[in-house]
């Protein structure tokens, strides 16, 4: 006998994307925070799927209400989850409910209005124009998660900086957070109240370095092809 084909496991994108079509096993709050310095307002998504097992968290760039249509590829997961297990009823779980929101968006607060200082040390240092990108995705690799669709992006230089933070349950308070450095293949978070100046220099000394680094080993690698195609005539010994 044949084993029963085995149905195919949705990806993350999938099981939202069918969630916020299926009302009937799903339910969505959405948590709107205003009169953020540098990203005006984002949209706290709690999405709530029974076969999934958790609260999930998404952040949107912008106001979204009930009723507003949302796509996978405009929502940014968030690994801060909403936990109601320890409720022991319903009015219960709203103060829980409120706690966690609560500590979520004083987080977000925090984080949008330390990028915004950020910016001004930033676009000295580059001494470029230096905007403010809402994208979802970037297109380079960060050391943790990112908090909300806000950067700070230096295009001449490569350079974005970014908030995120470390995935924890919103029943265990605020996440802890930080400021993420990032150019190409170098990356580095630094602690959220540091001195934007100082962690700046320190990157650009890092990204220096690095870029050193790499450029003397291309001359090594360049070096040894030329030994290794200088290798011919008659005495080269033969293998085999």
């Amino acid at each position: 006998m044949e084993e029963p084909g085995r149905p195919k496991r949705d990806s993350a994108d999938d099981l939202l994307r069918r969630a916020l079509v299926d009302q009937e096993a799903t339910v969505s709050v959405a948590l709107k925070v205003r009169n953020l310095p540098l990203s005006e307002a984002v949209t706290v998504i709690f999405h709530g799927r029974r076969d999934l097992g958790t609260v999930q968290t998404y952040v949107t760039p912008g106001h979204h209400g009930t009723g507003s249509a949302l796509g996978a590829d405009s929502l940014l997961r968030v690994p801060c989850d909403i936990d109601l297990a320890e409720a022991d009823d319903r009015a219960d779980a709203e103060r829980l409910y409120a706690e966690q929101a609560a500590a979520l968006r004083d987080a977000l607060v925090g984080a949008d209005t330390v990028l915004d200082i950020w910016r001004d040390p930033l676009q000295e240092l580059v001494r470029a124009h230096v905007k403010v990108d809402h994208s979802v995705h970037l297109n380079v690799r960060l050391p943790a998660h990112r908090l909300m669709p806000t950067a700070l992006v230096a295009p001449d230089k490569g350079i974005i900086v970014a908030a995120v933070c470390s995935a924890r349950a919103l029943a265990e308070g605020r996440p802890p957070m930080g400021i993420a450095c990032a150019q190409q293949d170098v990356a580095r978070v630094y602690p959220l109240p540091d001195d934007p100046e100082r962690c700046l220099e320190d990157f650009l000394e890092l990204a220096a370095e690095h870029a050193r680094r790499m450029a003397e080993q291309l001359g090594r690698q360049e070096a040894s092809v030329q030994r290794f195609l200088e290798l011919s005539g008659d005495d080269f010994p033969q293998t085999g």
